[in-house]
C-alpha cells in the first residue's frame, strides 16, 4: 500500500512562490490500478516524481506498506519495489536492448524470456533484442521498450507517465491490456481507453486533488462535465 499524507510542492520564480501541489492525501491500494488525470500543468507527473523521489516534497509524508520513504533516495525506494517509466525515454549507446532487460530484471534472461517482455508491448522482439538503445529508435519505439523494462522489473508498484506518448494506434491497443493488477499500477494519462482500465481515478486540478473515486463514478462525471460544456467526449482531458 502507497500513501500520500498532506503532500504540497512549492518553487520560486523570480522571487514568488509558486504552488505546484496542494496538500494532497491519498491512499493507492495494492494490485489495482490507478489513473491520474487533469489539464496540462496541473500536477499530475509532478506528483509521480514525488512518489519516486526525483523530487523531494515541501511537505507531507510519503509511505509505503508503512515504511516511512519521503526521505528517502530514488536507488532506496527501487530495492523496497517502486519502478518508474518515464515519458522521454533515456538512451544508451553501446548498449543492447537485451542488456537493458538483463539489467532491470536484475537476471540473466533466455532470449526467450526477454522476448516476452517486447512481446508484451507489441514489438517483434527478433528485430530489437539485439539493437542498440540509441537515437537510431523512433520516439515510438524506444516508448514501446521502455514499457518492456518497467514490466520487467517485477516491482510491487510501476509509475507510468502518460505511456500513450508516442505510441501508434495498434500497439496503443495492446498498451491497454499489458496492466493486469498484478501489482500496483499508478498512471498518468489524458486518454479515456486507458482511465476505462483503472480501479480508480484521481482528476487534479492547479495542484490540488479534486475528485478520488472508482473508475466508474468519475468517467461519469468528467463526460457530464463535457456535456456541460457542450465539448462531448473525454477521449483526451487536457
Amino acid at each position: 500500500m502507497l500513501e500520500l499524507k498532506n503532500i504540497s510542492y512549492s518553487v520560486v520564480e523570480r522571487d514568488n512562490v509558486k504552488t505546484i501541489l496542494n496538500d494532497i492525501s491519498c491512499v493507492f491500494d495494492d494490485y489495482s490500478i490507478t489513473a491520474i488525470t487533469g489539464h496540462n500543468g496541473s500536477g499530475k507527473s509532478t506528483l509521480t516524481k514525488i512518489i519516486m523521489g526525483i523530487i523531494q516534497p515541501t511537505q507531507g509524508k510519503i509511505y509505503f506498506n508503512n515504511i516511512d520513504i519521503t526521505d528517502m533516495p530514488i536507488d532506496e525506494r527501487a530495492k523496497l519495489g517502486i519502478n518508474y517509466a518515464f515519458q522521454q525515454p533515456i538512451t544508451f549507446k553501446g548498449i543492447t536492448v537485451k542488456d537493458l532487460i538483463d539489467m532491470a530484471s536484475n537476471s540473466e534472461n533466455s532470449v526467450s524470456n526477454a522476448c516476452d517482455y517486447l512481446s508484451r508491448v507489441g514489438i517483434c522482439a527478433k528485430d530489437y533484442i539485439n539493437r542498440d538503445f540509441d537515437k537510431t529508435l523512433s520516439g515510438g519505439e524506444q516508448k514501446r521498450i521502455e514499457l518492456a523494462l518497467a514490466l520487467a522489473k517485477k516491482g510491487k508498484c510501476i509509475i507510468f507517465d502518460e505511456p500513450e506518448a508516442g505510441i501508434d494506434l495498434w500497439s496503443f491497443d495492446r498498451l491497454s491490456e499489458i496492466f493486469d493488477k498484478d501489482k500496483l499500477y499508478i498512471i498518468v494519462s489524458h486518454q479515456e481507453r486507458l482511465l476505462k482500465r483503472a480501479d480508480k481515478i484521481m482528476v487534479l486540478e492547479n495542484g490540488r486533488l479534486v475528485t478520488y473515486d472508482t473508475a466508474g463514478k468519475v468517467l461519469n462525471e468528467l463526460n457530464k462535465m463535457k456535456c456541460r460544456k457542450n465539448i462531448g467526449g473525454i477521449d483526451e482531458i487536457r
